[in-house]
């Protein structure tokens, strides 16, 4: 309210200068318009204003608004009141839209002074409904972190590219440092990439897994701020499904682990360097089953599409270890390249082309497979294509060939131990691959276990139980901890278990080697695997089987898991994997393994594949089986032999 004085001033001033005739709305209105011009002259022709003058021109504004206020008969310290009330009712930060964003933000920022000097987490969408989402038509969102959340507003508010942004949601915790926002950014990042509904906007760059004072307690709050963005129907899935999902497993936001990071890193850096220099190069990572090839492919092509298509430095995470990469003369290097994902596994490649479309800067046509690379369309026609590439028939080329002379740089993920088909490369390829890579120093390995918890030696412990020579078989049990690895008698027993794991943990599945015909590809009435009393059915699905809906009720391949993660996996062992008691080693039974593909021999190339050749495969099928369980791993073998050969090396169930 104007003070006493002021109003006895003011009312002086009107009548010792008869102002009353001249008193009146129309005119007092006129005259603030003309003393705000006189203010904004201030500013306009001078560096810097004069503040002596400044303030007589405000005062005049001032003095013309009062008098205006004082003739309508309105409280002047009301009406203001009364304005901001009313602007924030209409314009709340969680609700700006369209032109009023600004000014929201704007009044948003005197409200509390937090909003400019505190760290926060923001999430930005483009304010569509979420059902939208569900039919297909992705909602874009963008999630950042500030010290200024007001200026980091106004900052995106100019942006092209997040003018369209129209909903704000600002998280604030006096409890909150920088390291902890930065946690909850990332983890708010990685759980909307996975939830299935967005078209996240972010780069990856700036994804972090950094160890901070008391993380595991900070960690505990941000499921409740998952939960009320839940409520406020920002997630359409809650934790669990979301963690579950391939969406979230294959997602190119994940937090990279050091030797991951450091791996990347080093590749980048030579990349660049030879495309500089104008070298192809051929670079090789190698890795266990479990230490994020994958999720590193995924992460280089997302990495190198947003360095190649960064317009502006401005959300630039400079603490980022991948923030020296975003230069103009390296996205000039990348400008004229083609990036693109060859993936042999088909259900992997159509999970990672789902992946791809739901990420900015990515398109499902940058995954392909080995026949869409040189010819642009799925041919099965190997010896045509082979013919135009290289002039003949030339049958010993293969599609690692295809690769190489369509492309100027590669990048190859390699386990050798993973090859479960004659098809597949041969050994003696692979290894000179990778000594070619060794002599031009591009040669990489991954060593963090990603994915069983039980640790880093599970992978070679099973690889060793498996292992057809009888000199490498492990003489003493290994124990792993609270994993839960175990042998069962009775198939019937783990497929319960595994009904109970899925119950409490989702993502449970049953696995197999092929060593049951496939009825059912004829027969959708029969029944595929007959063990004792217990029937069951493959897989009725090739691609997505995992996440499909029949999955809990069917038995996977080696095809539907592959380069997938299951929370447990009951794996069963046909009996084309045997134990010879007497001789103390593994052999197969050839006329129980019914992959056509898996056993043929190649006229063409003069190969035939042995017994000895078939155990090599089969072994490593099943030791592929066996390392897709996160936290847990049960086996079942139907040769009584093997069941016992087992059990010296993994524990029985109770």
């Amino acid at each position: 309210m104007v003070s006493k004085k002021v109003h006895e001033a003011l009312a002086a001033l009107v009548a010792e200068r008869d102002w009353a005739q001249f008193h009146t709305p129309e005119n007092l209105a006129k005259s603030v318009v003309i003393e705000a011009g006189e203010l904004l002259e201030c500013f306009q022709w001078s560096a810097e204003a004069d503040p002596n003058r400044v303030r007589e021109e405000l005062a005049d504004v001032l003095t013309y608004c009062l008098l205006l206020a004082d003739r309508i008969g309105a409280d002047p310290e009301q009406i203001v009141l009364d304005k901001l009330e009313s602007t924030r009712k209409k314009y709340p930060v969680d609700k700006a839209r369209g032109s009023s964003t600004k000014a929201a933000v704007a009044a948003w920022r005197f409200s509390d002074e937090t909003h400019g000097n505190w760290p926060v987490v923001y999430v930005l969408d483009d304010g569509r409904d979420t059902a939208l989402a569900r039919s297909n038509r992705l909602i874009d969102i963008y999630v950042g972190e500030t010290l200024n959340a007001v200026s980091r507003m106004r900052q995106h508010l100019e942006t092209p590219a997040k003018q369209h942004l129209r909903i704000v949601r600002v998280i604030i915790d006096e409890k909150f440092s920088k390291s902890v926002c930065l946690d909850l950014e990332s983890y708010l990042i990685r759980m909307l990439a996975g939830d299935g509904a967005y078209r996240v906007l972010n780069r990856n760059e700036g994804i972090k897994d950094t160890n901070y004072y008391q993380r595991e307690v900070y960690r505990e709050s941000f499921w409740n701020i998952f939960h009320q963005l839940a409520r406020d129907g920002v997630f359409t899935r809650d934790v669990r499904e979301i963690e579950n999902s391939d969406l979230f497993k294959l997602s190119p936001f994940k937090a990279l682990t050091e030797d991951q990071a450091a791996s990347v890193e080093e590749i980048i850096e030579g990349f660049l360097t030879d495309i500089e220099r104008g070298i192809e190069n051929t670079i090789v990572i190698q890795g266990d089953p479990g230490t994020g090839k994958t999720v590193v492919a995924i992460y280089m092509v997302k990495l190198l599409v947003d360095i190649k298509t960064s317009t502006s430095l401005e959300d630039l995470d400079s603490d980022s270890r991948f923030s020296k990469f975003f230069t103009e003369n390296n996205r000039r290097l990348l400008r004229d390249l083609r990036i693109g994902l060859v993936v042999p596994q088909q259900s992997l490649r159509d999970s990672i082309k789902k992946v791809f479309k739901k990420t900015a800067g990515l398109q499902p046509s940058m995954v392909m497979t080995p026949f869409d690379q040189p010819s642009g369309v799925l041919n099965a026609k190997f010896a045509a294509i082979t013919k135009e590439l290289f002039g003949s028939d030339d049958v010993s080329k293969t599609q690692l060939d295809w690769i190489q002379v369509k492309s100027r740089h590669q990048i190859f993920f390699l386990d050798a131990a993973q090859s479960v088909r004659p098809a597949d490369l041969p050994l003696e390829l692979l290894l000179a691959l990778v000594a070619e890579a060794r002599a031009s120093e591009r040669y990489f390995q991954l060593q963090t276990q990603m994915r069983v918890r039980a640790g880093s030696d599970f992978v070679s412990y099973i690889r060793d139980i498996l292992d057809p020579h009888s000199l490498s078989v492990p003489q003493v049990r290994q124990h792993f901890g609270a994993y839960d690895f175990r042998a069962f008698d009775n198939v019937e027993d783990m497929r319960d278990e595994i009904f109970r794991r899925d119950a409490q943990a989702g993502l449970s599945r049953l696995v197999a080697g092929y060593a049951w015909e496939w009825k059912t590809k004829r027969d959708k009435d029969a029944y595929d695997i007959e063990i004792g009393q217990t029937w069951l059915r493959w897989n009725s699905t090739a691609t997505d089987w995992i996440a499909s809906q029949n999955s809990l009720e069917e038995v996977g391949s080696i095809h539907t898991v592959q380069g997938y993660d299951l929370n447990y996996v009951g794996v069963i062992i046909g009996l084309d994997l045997r134990f010879d008691p007497e001789r103390k080693r593994l052999f197969i039974h050839r006329d129980s393994y019914f992959d056509r593909k898996g056993k043929e021999n190649n006229p063409a190339l003069g190969r035939s594949y042995s017994d000895e050749d078939l155990l090599r495969f089969i072994t490593q099928i099943y030791a592929v089986l066996m390392t897709r369980g996160i936290w847990g791993t049960y086996v079942y073998a139907c040769d009584p032999g093997l069941r016992e050969y087992l059990k010296d090396f993994v524990p029985s169930t109770l």
